[in-house]
């Protein structure tokens, strides 16, 4: 296997304007939560299960998980953003090189930012079940976390095959 070529790519103003606002909505989860958490009851939810609903209660430590979860998921693919060198291509030639690193960074970021504001959403959301300000997370959301997540790895993926 040929070593691909390491190449410095900045991260375009796109990116930088979703690492941003992610980082703050998830502040403010953050926020919301330190705020609430001497209001919220011993049990909140643990689990949903496929149409939203609370399949599991918890204790209420077990909403630092989801942020936790979200800062061990930030970091590391962070730093990976800056090494697109590292990532496998399909069809990465002298003549794509850049536009794939360019491509693969922007993947890596928008399905980060997704991921940590899922995270950022489900906490949220059980800290409004818990204090009964909804009942679950409702039917579509599976449906809508899914499309998304998968929806962006098509997008880029058919970018990467037209490169």
């Amino acid at each position: 296997m040929k070593k691909q070529p390491a190449m410095k790519i900045p991260k375009s103003l796109f990116a930088q304007f979703l690492d941003w606002l992610t980082i703050l909505v998830f502040a403010a989860v953050v926020i919301f939560l330190i705020t609430q958490f001497s209001a919220l009851p011993d049990r909140v939810p643990g689990h949903y299960d496929g149409k939203g609903d609370v399949d599991r209660w918890g204790s209420k430590m077990e909403l630092w998980i989801l942020p936790l979860i979200g800062v061990l998921l930030w970091i590391p693919m962070t730093v990976l953003e800056k090494y697109p060198h590292l990532f496998n291509y399909m069809n990465l030639r002298e003549d794509n090189i850049e536009a794939q690193y360019r491509n693969g960074q922007l993947m890596l970021n928008v399905l980060k930012n997704e991921s940590v504001l899922l995270f950022s959403y489900l906490t949220f959301q059980g800290i409004r079940v818990a204090t009964g300000g909804t009942e679950g997370l409702g039917i579509f959301f599976m449906p809508i976390f899914l499309v998304v997540i998968i929806g962006s790895m098509i997008i880029f993926l058919i970018r990467m095959l037209k490169l």
